[in-house]
């Protein structure tokens, strides 16, 4: 229910700028943070997961980490899902991210609310609607939450989200359909990955 939830933000930006005479950028980071993109259902955890091993980077599930840590600020008796408070998570994963030693792989079904600095290669998995169908029943999501999440797919939301948070070279839209494109992708990236440099 990512396209349905847009909520109020409260800013919390003058703690995050204290950190900044010490947070990595691309110009001093000595690896690239990589997000991980698209919509649920797309296969972004399995990605990260096996980017992570190849690279040896660390791997940071915002789901998942929201969850453990109660990074949420209600539940949406519509969707099913909890609220994610963006300042909370934010908060909790920024040292990882401000660290000018990089290599964090960072899993979210959004990204607009990221700083863009923090990110250096972005990736939007894209899927079929049938396949994405297929997966998101089988995790057991209603109705309302399937057709909410094909919408977001058909018209290329997190795509457009992407491309207008980050600078156009680095987002990277593929295809998540197969284990063969799984495969791939993780190759593609891994290149991009090694070939990444500072600027």
């Amino acid at each position: 229910g990512r396209c349905s939830t847009q909520l109020g933000r409260v800013s919390n930006s003058i703690s995050r700028k204290l950190t900044c005479e010490t947070m990595g950028t691309p110009e001093t980071r000595q690896r690239p943070n990589i997000l991980i993109t698209g919509s649920p259902g797309t296969g972004k955890t399995t990605l990260g997961q096996q980017l992570a091993e190849r690279l040896d980077f660390d791997f940071i599930e915002c789901g998942k980490e929201v969850r453990e840590h109660e990074l949420y600020s209600g539940y949406d008796e519509d969707l099913k899902c909890h609220i994610l408070d963006e300042d909370k998570l934010l908060d909790h994963i920024e040292e990882r991210l401000n660290d000018n030693r990089g290599g964090c792989i960072v899993d979210y079904h959004g990204c607009d609310f990221f700083p863009e600095r923090w990110f250096d290669i972005v990736v939007v998995l894209r899927c079929d609607n049938t396949i994405l169908y297929d997966r998101l029943a089988a995790r057991g999501y209603d109705g309302k939450k399937i057709r909410e999440n094909i919408e977001c797919e058909i018209f290329g939301s997190l795509l457009e989200e992407a491309l207008e948070s980050y600078k156009q070279e680095i987002v990277h839209e593929m295809q998540s359909e197969t284990s063969l494109q799984m495969s791939e992708n993780v190759e593609r990236i891994t290149k991009i990955a090694l070939s990444w440099k500072q600027k």
